[in-house]
Formats: structure tokens, C-alpha cells, sequence
């Protein structure tokens, strides 16, 4: 009588055990998805705190400029950064040399036609690791209605707390172009082609997607 119930109480005991496994295994797992999932963040551009600058050459002498309005989007996942994506947009009208006869000229049909053409944009392809925080990123700039592949030499600055405590992230972007290759001619011989670029980004991490029920 004694064997019989230990027996029962054995075969009752290993359902509630494999339940228990199971139980736990599957708050494990949800929790590894909910962890994958918060790796992924949103950052959104702060233009008040990014810098599109540029340089090129007049005749000898590099003259500077910058473009003051951009916005965009960056998705990273902190633990893969070249799992990441950026997606910006430039206003040309914004471009400054702080000489308002030359920069009228550069929003003009002579260079930049910013009433045809009054958005550049860039979105990315890829990212490939080059070394410690730093990234080669691939991806489409669109100027004048011409799209043309660039890659980006990009360090992370770093993640933490900005103003008041709130998440920010900090990038560093150089590249050079030929302006000829987004049908930018004018004035040959005055001006120079080689155009270097050099763009520092805060980005702010966006609020979480409320769930859907």
C-alpha cells in the first residue's frame, strides 16, 4: 500500500516538474526576446546640435560653408552597430559662407538650384566595422536629383546622458566628394572639384512605440 502510493505520488510529481520547466523556460525565452527587441533604439537628428560643414577649394585657399537644417534617423543596436541604419535629409536652402552675395549664388541655378531641387538626402546600405567605434557606411546621397553611392567614414562618439538626464548619442561622419558628380560645374578653374565634408551628429533616442493591444 505504501509502494503504491510513492508510486502515485511519482507520476503526479513529474507532470508538475515538466510544467515548471516549461514555464520557466518560456519566461526565459520571452525574456531574451524582450531584451533583443530593447537593444534596438531610435535616434532622432537634434539640428540644434549637428553640423554639416564642408570646405573646398578657391583657387589656393579652402573656404568654408555648412548646411544649418538637417533632420533624420538612426536605428542601432548597441550590441551589433553594423547592424545599424541612417537616414537623413539636408535643406539646401540652408547652405552658409556667412557672405550673402556668395551664398545667393549657391542657391542659385549656377550651383545648387535649391528652389528646383530644395532636399538632399542620404540613406544607408550597410555598415562594415573598420575598427575600434569607427564604420565604413555605404549608402545613397541624392543631390540634384542625382543618386549616387558614397561611403561615409563614421566614428560613434559614444551613448549616455545629455541634458537633463535624457539619452543621446554622438557621431562623426567625414567623406569627400567631386562635385561634378552631382552636375555641380561652375566656375572650373576658380573653384576645385575635391569637396571634403565633415558632419557631427547628436541624435536624441526617440520614446519606445506604445504597444498595440
Amino acid at each position: 500500500m505504501t509502494t503504491n502510493k510513492k508510486s502515485t505520488q511519482r507520476r503526479n510529481g513529474t507532470p508538475a516538474k515538466r510544467f515548471m520547466v516549461t514555464l520557466t523556460c518560456a519566461c526565459l525565452a520571452l525574456g531574451s526576446l524582450s531584451s533583443a527587441k530593447a537593444a534596438v533604439e531610435t535616434y532622432n537628428i537634434d539640428p540644434v546640435h549637428t553640423w554639416v560643414g564642408f570646405s573646398v577649394a578657391h583657387f589656393f585657399t579652402k573656404v568654408p560653408g555648412y548646411f544649418s537644417k538637417v533632420k533624420g534617423t538612426i536605428v542601432v543596436d548597441r550590441d551589433h552597430l553594423e547592424k545599424s541604419t541612417v537616414e537623413a535629409v539636408i535643406e539646401v536652402a540652408s547652405i552658409t559662407t556667412n557672405t550673402k552675395m556668395r551664398d545667393n549664388d549657391l542657391r542659385s541655378t549656377n550651383f545648387f538650384a535649391a528652389a528646383q531641387f530644395p532636399a538632399m538626402t542620404f540613406k544607408s546600405s550597410a555598415w562594415k566595422s573598420t575598427g575600434d567605434n569607427t564604420y565604413a557606411v555605404t549608402g545613397v546621397l541624392t543631390m540634384k536629383n542625382v543618386a549616387k553611392e558614397v561611403v561615409l567614414k563614421v566614428t560613434s562618439l559614444g551613448f549616455g546622458p545629455g541634458m537633463k538626464g535624457a539619452a543621446i548619442s554622438g557621431w562623426e561622419a567625414k567623406l569627400t566628394l567631386d562635385r561634378r558628380d552631382f552636375d555641380i560645374t561652375a566656375d572650373q578653374g576658380a573653384i576645385g572639384n575635391s569637396v571634403d565634408v565633415l558632419i557631427n551628429v547628436e541624435a536624441d533616442l526617440g520614446k519606445p512605440a506604445l504597444a498595440t493591444p
